[in-house]
């Protein structure tokens, strides 16, 4: 019942949590080292040392902090440790044991060598802001490698130059230099570190027979593993001849020489097992590595002899799963978020029954997902200030308003995802006051920090464990729950529970300041067919280790608002999808793909509407899912305002339906493979009549190895404000995204073989 889960990968320097699952409070649970690598400071026998604390950040450079333990308890004022994190010091393999109270449980850590490089993040002081003629104090490093928490990291002075000496993997790293704690006055860049991206994974399986009758038939896992592809001159490809994989079986189903004999079995990038040699249900898990190590992929086997005897397994009783598969409904979804306090208009109060009223115009455009922003009680419009988990805003309506409103979705076809906000809670929330007021049963129930990393002002209560409540940004009325607390673990599992049997996914906020075991146990808690979407900035490939489906693709959002601000050419979309690749994500349907949400300022504003028009092509004819933030097919110019509804823009609204009715309609849009060589390649903006900067094209083909003939849809996109005349090879007949009329097949008149298209915003062409 308290197993901690499955085998877990890291690296050096990086430090993973580990705990018990379905944690019972009132329960007492140690952890030890059983064994550890050569080289590590720890030994068998080893317990958490119970007084330590984690570095400012994985990014402080070696010798700016004092050293921190490799093994440290959570930071409760429990006597025993539920919650550990080990901060590996050496590659290789760890060996720890759980007591729990329903006996021992066994967990291993993989450890790869530390990806970290030091350099330098120098800026000139004169490009940072100062209010008046008053110097500027202290300047915090803020970015996602310290969890955007200021106060954490500082740079230093140095002559004409504000300098932070960090140790962080290979990639261009955005990051801000913020005076005195106002971010409202930070400078932002890139942090660029040379190094090899992180190698990608799918796996092969098969059921061979044996040599001979006397044999058993063998299960066959063979790893495809592809190196990172080339970005740019600071992103370099990964070394294909350097890449491995490790194959681990999870210590939660078979015993430890069940578990070393198959593992013994691995060869290079194959792993061959005798079939009478596997448990009836086994969880295998495959992690890439070479100059870096990548996200893991798993397989459930199960064997189902039919008398129950292993040995007697053949291949037609072997099934081998995804045993955290993306539901069906949600392979290829196009998903509708809506800022549900601005969803009824300019004037009347939106409310679960008004958008209920509504459901009939998200049928008309065509969504099959609905995403509602936090329904919670909350003192905030926008509602990421949870006050009460377990009751609805009382401005929005009942908990049964609510539950007519998913009913009538469903009527119409439409799933419902529920915004999860559960990385923190309002600073008006019970609990906190209570934790705040030194009640015993909440002390550990949020995270505390020192003084010298609130940037408030704000004259805290004083507790154990800290002088202020942690928090990320400036963020202090939304403090951080602790997930080294179990009271605080059972409380959000069952706040899941909760809302599980009535919604059909989670999107969850802030998914990166939430633990990856948490993650982990909401994956295999909920119903098979929810849907996980997490907030990840940028997107990381490793929430997708059996944690969630769906990811933000932050790497195509700031490169269409690139491109629509003129700063990148349209081709510049390529580079976007090769970079997802250069993370480590390996399927680009896993991707959500937007153009503006409630956090970002709208497109249209920002860049105009040819380009908006352009944009959501652009994430309609790519693999994914399509996102469309309410109010973004009306003309809405105002990020949280009210749907213009009476004043919108129809013909803005149909482009957006029609590119919803031709994905539905088009498998190649959401299941196909894409490619940017072939046609692609060949199409060009005949001279003088459009700008080829704004102009990229990309062809859509049938995936590998599905076997489908359909033919491949070459699509061309036109970010520029004047139509553009493009010659594309023969072939092309038809424009699925207009009435056809777009294609010229006589050449243009100037002697040129091939077709012409006239495209405004997109064409999609057969």
């Amino acid at each position: 019942m308290y197993e901690p889960g499955p085998p877990r990968t890291t690296s050096v320097g990086e430090s993973v949590e580990l705990a018990a699952r379905s944690p019972d409070a009132d329960g007492t649970y140690r952890w030890r080292v059983r064994d550890a690598p050569a080289d590590s400071a720890l030994s068998a026998g080893d317990g958490p040392d119970p007084d330590a604390t984690g570095p400012p950040s994985t990014a402080t450079a070696a010798g700016s902090a004092p050293s921190t333990a490799v093994f440290r308890a959570g930071e409760t004022s429990r006597d025993d440790d539920p919650v550990v994190h080990l901060a590996p010091d050496a590659p290789g393999t760890y060996v720890l044991a759980l007591d729990a109270p329903d006996g021992t449980h066994r967990q291993r850590v993989r450890a790869f060598p530390d990806e970290r490089r030091e350099t330098e993040i120098r800026v000139p002081a004169a490009d940072i802001p100062t209010d008046g003629d008053d110097e500027v104090d202290r300047v915090s490093l803020l970015w996602p490698h310290n969890e955007n928490r200021l106060g954490l990291d500082r740079a230093e002075r140095d002559g004409d130059e504000w300098v932070a000496t960090v140790r962080v993997p290979p990639g261009r790293h955005g990051f801000g230099f913020v005076p005195d704690g106002d971010r409202s006055a930070a400078y932002h860049g890139d942090c660029e570190v040379p190094g090899p991206g992180r190698p990608r994974i799918s796996l092969d399986a098969a059921v061979v027979e044996g040599d001979g009758p006397e044999e058993s038939d063998r299960l066959r896992l063979t790893a495809e593993i592809e190196p990172a592809p080339a970005v740019d001159d600071v992103e370099r490809a990964g070394d294909p001849d350097a890449l491995d994989v490790t194959f681990l079986v999870d210590d939660r189903d078979a015993d430890p020489e069940t578990v070393a004999a198959i593992e013994s079995r691995a060869d290079g990038r194959t792993l061959s097992v005798p079939l009478d040699e596997l448990p009836d249900s086994v969880r295998i898990r495959a992690a890439p590595h070479g100059e870096r190590y990548g996200a893991a992929e798993t397989v459930r086997v199960e064997t189902d002899a039919s008398d129950g005897d292993a040995a007697e397994a053949t291949a037609a009783s072997v099934a081998v799963a995804d045993p955290n598969p993306t539901p069906e409904w949600a392979e290829s979804p196009t998903i509708y978020e809506v800022f549900v306090r601005s969803f009824a208009g300019d004037t009347l109060p939106t409310t679960f029954a008004e958008i209920e009223r509504r459901v009939e115009y998200l049928d008309h455009l065509g969504v099959d997902t609905l995403w509602l922003t936090p329904v919670l009680a909350s003192p905030t419009d926008h509602g990421y200030h949870v006050t009460d988990y377990y009751d609805t805003a009382a401005d929005l309506g009942s908990r049964e308003s609510f539950e007519s409103l998913v009913d009538a979705c469903h009527d119409a076809g439409i799933r419902v995802v529920f915004d999860l906000v559960i990385n923190h809670t309002s600073r008006d929330h019970p609990a906190f006051q209570l934790h705040s007021a030194g009640v015993d049963a909440y002390a550990d129930h949020y995270r505390r920090t020192d003084a010298a990393a609130d940037v408030t002002g704000i004259d805290w209560a004083e507790l154990d464990g800290g002088a202020a409540p942690d928090y990320y940004f400036e963020w202090g009325r939304i403090p951080n729950l602790n997930f080294d607390s179990p009271a605080v673990r059972g409380w959000l599992l069952d706040v899941v529970d909760e809302w599980a049997g009535v919604v059909d996914g989670f999107r969850a906020d802030v998914a990166w300041g939430v633990p990856h075991g948490f993650w982990k146990e909401v994956a295999d808690r909920v119903p098979d067919d929810t849907l996980l979407l997490d907030e990840t900035l940028p997107h990381d490939p490793f929430y997708g280790e059996g944690e969630f489906h769906r990811h933000y693709d932050t790497s195509l959002y700031e490169t269409l608002c690139a491109v629509g601000a003129g700063e990148e050419p349209a081709d510049a979309v390529e580079a976007a999808l090769a970079r997802g690749e250069w993370l480590g994500f390996d399927d680009g349907r896993s991707q959500m793909r937007y153009v503006e949400n409630h956090d970002e300022d709208r497109y249209l504003a920002e860049y105009g509407r040819d380009a908006l028009r352009a944009a959501a092509a652009v994430t309609f004819t790519l693999p994914g899912a399509p996102m469309i933030y309410a109010g973004q097919e009306r003309g809405n110019e105002t990020y949280r305002g009210p749907i213009r509804w009476h004043d919108g823009d129809n013909d803005l609204t149909d482009f957006h339906r029609r590119l919803v009715a031709l994905r539905g309609a088009e498998p190649l849009l959401r299941d196909g493979d894409v490619t940017f060589e072939g046609r692609a390649a060949d199409v060009r903006v005949v001279e003088g009549e459009g700008d080829a900067e704004r102009v990229t094209a990309y062809e859509r083909t049938p995936a590998g190895g599905d076997g489908s003939e359909a033919d491949p849809l070459l699509v061309v996109v036109n970010f520029a404000t004047e139509p553009a005349t493009v010659a594309v090879p023969d072939g092309l007949e038809t424009d699925l995204l207009g009435d056809g009329s777009a294609v010229d097949r006589d050449g243009g008149g100037d002697g040129d073989a091939g077709v012409r298209v006239a495209v405004d915003a997109a064409a999609v062409l057969r």
